[in-house]
C-alpha cells in the first residue's frame, strides 16, 4: 500500500510540473520577459568635420621681442633766453616741420637788432667821409702837398671803416637770428607730447628740460632681438631684398602692422647671445606707438609646395602625432602617423600625408580605428592661410 502511494504521488508531481511549464509558456511569462529585454543596437556613426590636405607655399618666420621707437624724436628747447609769452600747440597734436610751437618775448632782441643796424649806418657814414678824405690826400700827394705817409694812413682808415661795416653786418645777422629764435617752430613733423613748461616762465638756452617733445610716428621703427643662431638665415634673407616683418600683439594673436627689415646691428650682445634688428613700418593707421612692447616676426625663408593640414586635425598618442584619415568609400576612419615639420596659427606642415587626402578635424576623442563616421555638411573646404596664420619653425 505504501509503495503504491508513493508512485502515485511522484507521478502527480511530474504531471503537476509539466502542467506548470505549459501554463507559464502559454500564459505569456516568457513573452513578457522577452518584451522587457531591449534589442541589441549597433554603434551609431560619429559625426565629424573633415578637410582636404593641401599643398601651399608657406613662409617661415623667426620670432623676437622688441620695442617700438619713434622714427625721429626731438626735445624742443629754447635757443635764446627770455620769458615764454605764448604756447601755440595742443598736447597730442600732430604738427608739420616749421609749425609755430611757442614764442619768447622778442622785445629785447628786436632792440639789439635795431642797435646793430644803427651802428652800421654810423660806420657807413664814417666810411664815406674817410673815402672822400682819401681822394683829397691822393690829389695833394700828386702835387707834393701831402706826404706819402698821410696818404697811407688815410688808406688804412678807409679799410678799417670797411671792416667795421663787415662786422656790423655780422652783428645784424646775429641779432636777426636771435630775434627769429623767439619764434620756436617744429623741427620735424610728428606728434607733440605733454607740455613741459607754462607761459610766463623765464627760460634759458641752457635749460635741459625743454618745452615739449616731438616724435615722428609716420613712419615708425621696431627694434627687436633674435637669437644669434638665426643671424645667418636673416642675412641670407636680406641678400634677396628687405624681408617682410609683422608686428604682433604680445600673445601673437593679432597682427598690428606690416613692414620690412631695414638693418641688423653691427654686433651681438655677448651677455644675452642675441642680435638687434630694426624694422620700418609706414604706420598709416597709427597702430604702433613709441614705447610699445611687441612681438616681431621676420620672414627668413619660404617653404615651397608644403603639405598642410589644420592644427585641429593633429592628435598626440603613445607613438607620437597622428591624424584620422577618412576612407570616403567605406565612410570609415583610420589613424595615420605623421611628423610635424612646421606650425602656424591654425595651420601645420606635415609629412606622412598626400595632398587630396581627407582628415578629421573634430570629435577625434570619440573615434577608433575602422569606425564608421558621418561627415557634417559644409565641410571639406581647405583652410585659407589668412593674416593670422603665419608659420613659425616648430
Amino acid at each position: 500500500m505504501r509503495s503504491g502511494f508513493v508512485m502515485t504521488g511522484s507521478v502527480g508531481l511530474v504531471v503537476l510540473a509539466a502542467g506548470l511549464v505549459a501554463l507559464l509558456t502559454e500564459g505569456g511569462v516568457t513573452h513578457a520577459l522577452a518584451q522587457s529585454s531591449p534589442p541589441a543596437m549597433a554603434n551609431p556613426a560619429v559625426p565629424v568635420t573633415v578637410i582636404k590636405v593641401q599643398r601651399r607655399d608657406l613662409p617661415e618666420y623667426a620670432r623676437g621681442i622688441g620695442t617700438v621707437q619713434a622714427y625721429r624724436s626731438v626735445l624742443v628747447r629754447a635757443r635764446v633766453d627770455g620769458t615764454l609769452d605764448h604756447i601755440a600747440f595742443q598736447e597730442g597734436q600732430e604738427v608739420k616741420a616749421g609749425d609755430l610751437l611757442a614764442e619768447i618775448d622778442p622785445r629785447p632782441y628786436a632792440a639789439t637788432l635795431a642797435q646793430a643796424r644803427a651802428k652800421r649806418a654810423s660806420d657807413v657814414a664814417q666810411l664815406d667821409n674817410a673815402k672822400r678824405d682819401l681822394a683829397r690826400y691822393a690829389a695833394l700827394a700828386r702835387t707834393n702837398y701831402a706826404s706819402r705817409q698821410q696818404l697811407d694812413t688815410q688808406q688804412a682808415l678807409v679799410e678799417q671803416d670797411t671792416a667795421n661795416i663787415q662786422a656790423d653786418d655780422a652783428n645784424i645777422d646775429s641779432a636777426a637770428l636771435n630775434l627769429s629764435f623767439c619764434r620756436i617752430t617744429a623741427p620735424i613733423e610728428g606728434v607733440v607730447g605733454l607740455r613741459l613748461i607754462d607761459i610766463g616762465n623765464l627760460i634759458h638756452a641752457t635749460d635741459t628740460t625743454g618745452i615739449v617733445s616731438i616724435t615722428q610716428v609716420h613712419p615708425i621703427s621696431l627694434v627687436f632681438t633674435l637669437p644669434q643662431e638665426q643671424l645667418p638665415a636673416v642675412r641670407d634673407a636680406m641678400k634677396a631684398g628687405l624681408p617682410p616683418v609683422a608686428a604682433t600683439s604680445q600673445d601673437g594673436s593679432v597682427i598690428l602692422s606690416r613692414g620690412h627689415l631695414v638693418t641688423i646691428n653691427n654686433q651681438i650682445d655677448q651677455q644675452t647671445g642675441t642680435i638687434e634688428l630694426k624694422a620700418r613700418f609706414e604706420n598709416a593707421d597709427e597702430a604702433l606707438w613709441p614705447g610699445q612692447f611687441l612681438n616681431a616676426r621676420v620672414v627668413i625663408r619660404t617653404r615651397k609646395d608644403a603639405v598642410t593640414v589644420p592644427m585641429t586635425a593633429i592628435q598626440t598618442g603613445i607613438r607620437g602625432r597622428f591624424v584620422y584619415v577618412l576612407d570616403a568609400a567605406a565612410s570609415a576612419v583610420a589613424p595615420r602617423d605623421i611628423d610635424l615639420l612646421q606650425s602656424a596659427q591654425g595651420l601645420a606642415v606635415v609629412s606622412g600625408l598626400q595632398a587630396g587626402e581627407t582628415v578629421v578635424t573634430d570629435n577625434q576623442d570619440q573615434l577608433s580605428p575602422g569606425m564608421v563616421v558621418t561627415v557634417d555638411s559644409g565641410t571639406g573646404n581647405p583652410v585659407a592661410l589668412g593674416p593670422r596664420a603665419e608659420a613659425t619653425p616648430s
